[in-house]
């Protein structure tokens, strides 16, 4: 079976996305926040392709039912970095592929899933690029663990999946989904609101 994790921060005032609250407030992130999560629940809940859960933080979020899908399972993504918190994810997932996203991509739909998917039929790990250097989406194939990944990784910058492919060893074979673009910070609020109807 395919296991697809929704990988998100409960909107909390106050908290979550600094770098776009900065730029465009507090209330303003929390929105949008809410209605991305609330957008990709809607887009990929119901494909029959794949299970869904969500990893959340903090972990007390995941009670929050009437914030998630009843009938999708919510977990805690426990404490460590990000690299710690996605890599838990990835393994906590029953046996077989794993796609985790990031709740912060407008332009994401099953047709993106499903081509993850297909990629991790030919490869031990996916990615899928972010325009501002990072990425939105890492997969696994799972055929045996998954490896160590995510070690010295300069995260929320230019240079996190430069720095992730790096770590990643050699005999791995790594595929790349479509560059997307995530939204981390004013400018690409800003370049996506209008497009998307935020």
């Amino acid at each position: 079976m395919r296991h697809l994790v929704l990988f998100v921060r409960a909107p909390q005032l106050g908290r979550g996305k600094r770098r776009l609250a900065r730029e465009i407030g507090d209330v303003a992130t929390v929105r949008f926040e809410r209605l991305m999560i609330a957008l990709l629940l809607r887009r990929l809940a119901r494909d029959r392709r794949w299970r869904l859960r969500i990893a959340v933080t903090p972990d007390k979020a995941r009670r929050h039912t009437r914030r998630w899908h009843r009938d999708i399972p919510a977990v805690g993504q426990g404490s460590g970095d990000l690299g710690v918190r996605m890599r838990r994810a990835l393994t906590a997932c029953p046996p077989g592929p794993v796609v985790l996203v990031g709740g912060d991509v407008p332009a994401l739909g099953p047709r993106h899933i499903a081509a993850a998917f297909r990629l991790l039929g030919r490869h031990d790990l996916v990615f899928g690029p972010a325009e501002d250097g990072g990425f939105w989406l890492v997969g696994a194939r799972r055929a045996r663990r998954v490896p160590r990944l995510f070690d010295e990784v300069r995260w929320s910058g230019p240079y996190a999946l430069a720095d992730t492919l790096a770590g990643l060893p050699r005999r791995l074979k790594v595929g790349f989904a479509e560059r997307l673009a995530d939204v981390d910070d004013g400018d690409a609020y800003r370049w996506l609101a209008p497009r998307r109807g935020f």
